[in-house]
């Protein structure tokens, strides 16, 4: 038939795209991690200005400013190397997606210039979090040394008849 070579093409284009997902995951993941990470560095690098920045830019709700500094600084230092290893991916990815929008909410000056970043990054978080961290992860590893507990198919009598 006409139709027979175009949808060969299009069945093996998509087991080649198939194949590579485990390593766009890895690279969506060291992506935004790599965001993450590179933020806290400069927070550690510079305390001080971290520090008068929470003190007096940044309107963190809820926690004082020195403890959101330091808080701020390590889960920016901690949870993209975690990300990055696909180690608790989706706690990861959630968690620094509700960190993102917390950093925008608290920050009214990104508006205007950081926006869109923040919403790339959250978009990047979202999808590692609906989609897990893919083959190339730890997460993966360990789900293949520690399988689920199989389920049962028929639900279990309390009482024998």
């Amino acid at each position: 038939m006409i139709l027979d070579k175009p949808i060969a093409l299009y069945v093996r284009i998509a087991q080649l795209l198939d194949k590579a997902s485990p390593l766009a995951d890895l690279l969506l993941r060291l992506w935004v991690a790599e965001v993450f990470w590179r933020a806290g560095v400069v927070k550690l690098q510079s305390i001080y200005s971290t520090l008068y920045l929470f003190q007096y830019e940044y309107h963190v709700p809820f926690l004082p400013p020195e403890v959101a500094a330091y808080l701020a600084t390590g889960i920016e230092l901690g949870f993209p190397v975690l990300l990055a290893l696909g180690l608790f991916t989706r706690f990861t990815a959630g968690f620094l997606f509700v960190y993102n929008i917390m950093a925008v909410i608290s920050y009214p000056a990104l508006w205007a210039t950081g926006f869109i970043d923040h919403k790339v990054w959250g978009i990047m978080l979202l999808v590692t979090l609906l989609h897990g961290p893919g083959a190339l992860s730890i997460d993966a590893v360990l789900r293949r040394w520690w399988p689920a507990a199989p389920r049962r198919s028929t639900p279990q009598r309390l009482h024998p008849q």
